[in-house]
């Protein structure tokens, strides 16, 4: 199995010796950056699903099947520049690369909300995920020089955690603020601080602990021989090409477009669903919409926790999801029946979801050495973007021909339910001898 090779693995590693007040560092510089970083990229993604339930469609004179393709070519653009953003971290900086990229998408988030023509804000929404393609490869590449195999799944859900912490209090205040001041200036006030976040990133973050100053240089030592030894562990591969073809990143790709159809189609559509099943004001949808994220966000630290402490990480990726795909058919059954019944499937659809992501991300490292890490982590984040296209599109293409979110509860169940499958067929791991 999968996990006993990794047992193996970890008990052949040397034990891991913090030196007083040296490697606990890392905790409270690297990782609270990472988290504020991608919550500021989430929030600039994410609060279009707000728009859209708050009238933008209507305010632009634009048809459901517009509104639509507007969430989705955010994903367009984030598929675009994954590989080239992650051979850049690698290559030459991630923290530059970060840095440049906080500027860009949060000039363009506020954009958002100024411009006034369809074709304007197409271009606008594409552009924004192209500034956000390059986030997450090089954020989860620059955690592996960071963190251990067994702190891997911990330091990837912190990272993680950032996505529904963000939907969990923009939900609850996005839709009183839209209330006050409407969807358009709600884009640009919630753009703004991107850029702003962008100098203090630059300030504290480093690409590597050989380069932070705030590291005592025994800690910086230690760490460094640490994770070389475990690359000593892994197979060899000569090149990035012989990489993104091996069989088990292919699956690992396609399982992420799959899961991605759910998650996206999720975030980006909740509030409206929400708000058609419930009949409720914007403030009350969001604080509605809050709930299945505080239970993403407890469900993502209990999972990257056993994950770490039993070096598991498949057995620790496909029940969620399989949990999540059928909680999601739970809702599809009973939309329109009874909102209630509907919102619990999604209660626990959403926590389910979000769960497995500590561990899922932590299973490329291990199973590929350092000089392809990057690239890969980048092709499957690429496949998620294209998920994420179809999920958005297609589940609010759906809704605005049905006029109900039940085929769209359908659509998220099957790719939720076929990721959960693909990840039992992940071949096993193989070791240097």
């Amino acid at each position: 199995m999968p996990e006993t090779r990794l047992n193996e693995a970890h008990s052949s590693a040397p034990e891991v010796k913090m030196p007083p007040a040296g490697l606990r560092k890392r905790w409270f510089y690297v990782l609270p950056a990472a988290f504020v970083t991608y919550s500021l990229a989430y929030l600039d993604r994410a609060n279009y699903g707000f728009g859209a339930a708050a009238g933008l469609a209507a305010t632009l004179h634009i048809t459901g099947a517009q509104s639509s393709l507007l969430g989705a070519l955010f994903f367009l653009g984030y598929f675009t520049f994954q590989i080239p953003g992650a051979t850049f971290a690698r290559k030459h900086s991630a923290r530059w690369l970060i840095f440049t990229a906080l500027i860009l998408w949060g000039s363009l988030a506020a954009l958002t909300g100024i411009v006034r023509h369809f074709w304007m804000l197409a271009l606008a929404r594409f552009l924004l995920g192209v500034a956000e393609s390059v986030i997450f490869p090089a954020m989860l590449y620059l955690l592996t020089r960071w963190f251990t195999r067994e702190e891997r799944s911990r330091a990837n859900a912190l990272l993680i955690l950032g996505n529904p912490t963000t939907v969990l209090w923009m939900s609850a205040i996005t839709g009183y603020l839209i209330e006050a001041v409407g969807w358009q200036k709600t884009f640009i006030l919630e753009g703004v601080p991107s850029v702003l976040w962008a100098l203090v990133w630059i300030l504290i973050v480093r690409d590597r602990p050989s380069q932070a100053k705030w590291l005592d240089p025994e800690a910086v030592e230690h760490l460094e021989d640490h994770l070389a030894h475990e690359q000593g562990s892994v197979v060899p591969v000569d090149s990035i090409r012989q990489a993104l073809l091996r069989p088990d990143v292919i699956l690992l790709s396609i399982q992420y477009f799959l899961w991605s159809v759910g998650v996206y189609g999720f975030v980006l559509w909740l509030p409206t669903i929400v708000r058609q099943g419930s009949s409720l004001s914007m403030g009350q949808t969001g604080l509605l919409s809050a709930i299945p994220y505080l239970a993403a966000i407890l469900m993502m630290i209990l999972a990257s926790y056993l994950s770490d402490k039993y070096q598991r990480r498949e057995a620790l990726v496909w029940p969620f999801l399989l949990i999540s795909g059928i909680a999601m058919l739970g809702s599809f059954f009973f939309a329109g029946k009874s909102f209630a019944v509907s919102f619990v499937c999604l209660i626990v659809a959403g926590g389910c979801m979000y769960a497995p992501y500590g561990p899922f991300f932590a299973i490329i490292p291990e199973r590929l050495p350092r000089n392809v890490t990057a690239e890969v982590l980048g092709m499957v984040n690429a496949s998620g973007a294209l998920g994420a296209f179809a999920g958005t599109y297609f589940v609010g293409l759906l809704q605005a021909w049905t006029g109900s979110s039940r085929m769209g509860f359908l659509l998220m169940s099957a790719g939720l339910i076929g990721s959960a499958f693909l990840t039992l067929m992940l071949p096993k791991r193989t070791q240097q001898a």
